[in-house]
């Protein structure tokens, strides 16, 4: 599949701090591509360099192998001619204008025939499911509504790129998740490439192809699937801000590797390496919890009913570790513990990481 994007050795400073460095990317065509990292790593930098509104120091980008901008020759393409459709945080739909002016503001700009222009509107407001309401004003709409609106506006002029910056975070809960579906569910219709910048781990697993995980620094520390990403992380950073994620100490004696201050050697594949010191991490949904071994012996020391699911804070010879546990699964197999109580784990999947990254990823 080839590249739709291209961002070759790109830096971007405002005064003394540095966004990027020698950042470069790869997005292929058709494919849902998301940009994922905590708030402040300069996501909405590169986004907004990929659509012409700020200009890198250094480096490259092309888009549809046209290069829009170029460091090195002075290469610049304005936003307007680089053929994106843009949404962002706060959709920008303009107040003053209808849901039917608001969509066919892009193809009016074009100078496209009138009769063009309602036909392609009047589509577009069907296909994202606001029909009837074409002569509302934003006022008149609620979030979810705008949000369409945004999306109808960026799709219909046939965008080779869509550049969607947090469009889900001023939504409610229920709304975000009907609304990655929907996107996701367009992406598909129009076979557009869609580029998604955003710090919610949930929202990128379900609607990416790939994803591009970026550290506080904007460095890009991994890129790949959501099953990739999610399950062979490549380093700790990638592993602790993909959800949560648990992590035992171990001291090793002879052979094994013993869980915190006592002598119970993990039930595990032993680490490969050569790090002074280890730390086993994984997920509460990777820890099946009993009555009676074999596994290791720990003790509840918090019980919290949150209706679907059971969560336990277990403490393992001074180690503390979270998981949960479907409430009905817990009623029906004798699991329903309390505070105090002993209990028995073992893992379904464990990783590996150098004790120092922990210490790296916590400062």
């Amino acid at each position: 599949m080839e590249n739709i994007i291209t961002v070759e050795g790109v830096c971007k400073s405002y005064a003394a701090h540095q966004v990027h460095n020698n950042l470069n990317l790869e997005v292929k065509r058709g494919e849902c591509f998301t940009l994922l990292g905590p708030s402040g790593c300069g996501k909405t930098v590169l986004i907004r360099m990929i659509a012409g509104h700020e200009v890198p120091d250094e480096g490259k980008i092309s888009i549809d192998d046209t290069v829009v901008s170029d460091n090195a020759t002075g290469e610049y393409i304005p936003p307007e001619r680089r053929g994106l459709g843009i949404v962002f945080q706060d959709y920008a739909v303009w107040p003053h204008m209808t849901v039917f002016e608001n969509i066919a503001y892009p193809l009016k700009m074009e100078k496209r025939p009138k009769a063009e222009i309602n036909e392609l509107v009047m589509k577009m407001i069907d296909i994202v499911g606001m029909k009837g309401l074409d002569k509302r004003l934003p006022s008149e709409l609620s979030g979810g509504q705008q949000q369409r609106v945004a999306l109808a506006r960026a799709l219909v002029a046939d965008p080779s790129v869509m550049l969607l910056d947090e469009p889900l975070s001023n939504l409610d809960a229920n709304l975000r998740e009907e609304m990655r579906f929907e996107i996701k569910a367009l992406q598909k219709r129009f076979g557009i490439t869609v580029m998604f910048v955003t710090h919610d781990q949930e929202v990128a697993l379900a609607i990416s192809d790939r994803m591009a995980i970026m550290d506080t620094k904007g460095n890009i520390r991994q890129i790949g699937t959501p099953y990739e990403i999610f399950e062979q992380p490549v380093d700790l950073f990638v592993f602790k801000f993909m959800g949560i994620a648990n992590f035992l100490h171990v001291t090793q004696k002879g052979g094994d590797y013993l869980v915190g201050s006592g002598n119970q050697p993990i039930p595990w594949e032993k680490p490969q390496g050569s790090a002074a010191s280890w730390v086993a991490g994984f997920r509460p949904s990777d820890v099946d919890i009993h009555r009676e071994g074999p596994g290791l012996k720990g003790i509840i020391r918090r019980a919290n009913f949150l209706g679907a699911t059971m969560d336990y804070m277990i403490e393992i010879d001074g180690e503390t570790l979270r998981t949960e546990l479907e409430t009905h699964t817990a009623i029906n197999n004798n699991l329903m513990f309390k505070e105090g109580d002993e209990c028995y784990i073992t893992f379904k999947a464990l990783h590996w990481f150098d004790a120092e990254q922990l210490k790296e990823v916590e400062e």
